[in-house]
């Protein structure tokens, strides 16, 4: 099927978002039209492609030249333009209810009816911005990481009058543009990767105003042990692979621990046998225990690759020889 032939993806926004969705899609092979309120931004956007295209090919990460991704990739001047012959709508406005809400409500008069509304929201749920639309069953949230074209987790956010066709729709593009989609049983403030991300900066703003560690010694904590091994397995996975016995063996041995870091911040609340259960009972639908050391041996190995290829090197901040090296 030819790029025409599958419609076009229209992105509605065009700063640093829209030009990370413009090269997801566009390196997927699908046509991209870009469309902002703002003419000076409308005209940074192909230069910003281009730029961020260079990156990616100097360091191998596209399958084609720039040039062939860049010709994917249009700017259109008003949106009724930007949304003809859409298949999905994926909007990229400031955080603002009313700014989303006007939007999304003329997105719904011009977008093709077969058209999928996404927001890259990071925290509005879409029940609070499409809920009053005649088109409301095809709206729903897609929230990625910043920058999308290097991060490639969207979290697909349905509402409650959501279509399942259109999150399943959504679901299926963003795994053909290579990126991960997890797909939300419910609304949820935050969704799920602002929720974790908020309890770790609770945590890290918490041992600041405490005078326990600074700024920088609190971020090498997470460059060089968390996020490392978090790049490789989760939180629940970490848990289950660093005591043998699984998820069950490590609450039994930290639970009460946790429970007390947590209650020193007013969060008291103890993981009950009945949830570890069910988190157990997850884990080994993913991992029987019998594979356990297998996977053990691979997330070791994954980490020396890390380790070898520099990603693990102690972090540092030198703010004159940052100022040296970039000419400030």
């Amino acid at each position: 099927m030819s790029v025409g032939q599958e419609g076009v993806i229209a992105l509605v926004g065009g700063g640093s978002m829209g030009v990370g969705w413009a090269i997801v899609f566009a390196r997927a092979g699908l046509a991209v039209r870009v469309h902002d309120a703002s003419a000076e931004v409308r005209r940074a956007v192909l230069p910003a492609v281009a730029e961020r295209l260079a990156a990616l090919a100097a360091h191998g990460l596209l399958a084609e030249a720039p040039g062939e991704v860049m010709a994917r990739v249009s700017v259109a001047d008003d949106l009724a333009a930007a949304l003809d012959g859409a298949v999905h709508v994926q909007e990229n406005v400031p955080e603002r209810l009313d700014l989303k809400t006007a939007l999304f409500r003329a997105m719904d008069e011009l977008a093709p009816p077969h058209a999928v509304l996404a927001s890259s929201t990071s925290s509005l749920p879409a029940s609070e911005f499409a809920g009053d639309l005649p088109g409301r069953a095809r709206c729903l949230v897609a929230h990625p990481a910043n920058p999308p074209h290097l991060l490639p987790i969207v979290e697909i956010v349905p509402a409650p009058f959501t279509a399942p066709e259109a999150a399943e729709r959504t679901r299926t593009l963003m795994a053909r543009a290579g990126q991960a989609p997890v797909v939300l049983k419910r609304e949820v403030n935050g969704f799920i990767y602002n929720r974790l991300q908020g309890a770790v900066l609770r945590e890290a703003y918490w041992m600041l105003e405490q005078g326990i560690a600074d700024v920088a010694d609190i971020d090498r904590v997470m460059t060089s042990g968390l996020g490392l091994r978090w790049s490789i397995v989760g939180p629940f996975e970490t848990a289950d692979l660093n005591y043998r016995g699984g998820l069950e063996e490590h609450a039994r041995r930290m639970g009460e621990r946790y429970r007390q870091m947590g209650a020193e911040r007013g969060q008291p609340e103890a993981w009950d046998n009945a949830l570890v259960t069910r988190a157990a009972a997850e884990r080994r639908t993913l991992l029987p225990l019998d594979q356990w050391e297998a996977r053990v041996a691979w997330r070791d190995s994954r980490l020396m690759a890390a380790r070898a290829a520099g990603q693990a090197q102690p972090a540092s901040y030198n703010a004159e020889a940052d100022d040296a090296g970039t000419g400030a």
